[in-house]
C-alpha cells in the first residue's frame, strides 16, 4: 500500500492558526478517509506542539532544506498564502489548498490566493473553513499552472528594437 502524504507548510513565519487546525482529531480523520496516512508540518517560528493520531503518520518540523523535495513527495500541499510558496506549489502541479492568515494586517496574500482560485489553479480557505474545504474534495479539481517561456523577454525586446524574428 503506498503512503499518500499531505504537506503542510507555513513558510518561515508563524501560522499556529493552521497548525493547530489542521492537527485536530477531527480533520487528521478526515484525511485519512481521503486516503491521506502521512501529514509533514513545517511549522516555521510556531509554537511546536507535537500530537499523535493512531490512524496517521505525524510529523512536525519547522524548516527544510530542500523545500522542493518536500513538495514534489507529497500528494496534498496545504499553505499559508505567501507567493513564492503558491508558484513553488503550482509549477510542480500538485493539488493546493492556501490557508488565508486572517491575522495578518494588510493582507495582500488574500489578493494573490482570490486570483489564484478564480483562475482555476488552487483552492482557498481559511483556518475555520478549512474543514469544509477538505470535505468538498474539490482541491483535487485543479486547472494546471502552465510552464514559464524562458524566451519572453527576449522576444520582447527584440520586437522593440525591431529585429525580425527568423521561423
Amino acid at each position: 500500500m503506498s503512503v499518500k502524504k499531505v504537506f503542510v507548510t507555513v513558510g518561515t513565519t508563524k501560522f499556529d492558526k493552521l497548525i493547530e487546525e489542521i492537527s485536530k482529531d477531527e480533520l487528521l480523520d478526515i484525511l485519512h478517509s481521503l486516503g491521506y496516512s502521512f501529514v509533514q508540518f513545517q511549522v516555521g517560528t510556531g509554537n511546536l506542539n507535537k500530537k499523535n493520531h493512531p490512524k496517521i503518520r505525524l510529523k512536525y518540523d519547522r524548516y527544510f532544506e530542500n523545500f522542493a523535495q518536500e513538495v514534489e513527495s507529497s500528494d496534498l500541499i496545504i499553505s499559508h498564502a505567501g507567493a513564492g510558496t503558491c508558484l513553488e506549489v503550482l509549477k510542480k502541479q500538485k493539488p493546493l489548498i492556501v490557508v488565508i492568515n486572517e491575522d495578518l494586517m494588510d493582507n495582500h496574500q488574500t489578493e494573490l490566493a482570490k486570483q489564484l482560485a478564480n483562475d482555476g489553479y488552487l483552492k482557498w480557505c481559511t483556518p475555520n473553513t478549512l474543514k469544509d474545504t477538505l470535505l468538498e474534495r474539490k482541491f483535487l479539481q485543479f486547472k494546471v499552472y502552465p510552464k514559464p517561456n524562458s524566451r519572453l523577454f527576449s522576444q520582447y525586446l527584440d520586437k522593440c528594437m525591431g529585429f525580425e524574428i527568423s521561423k
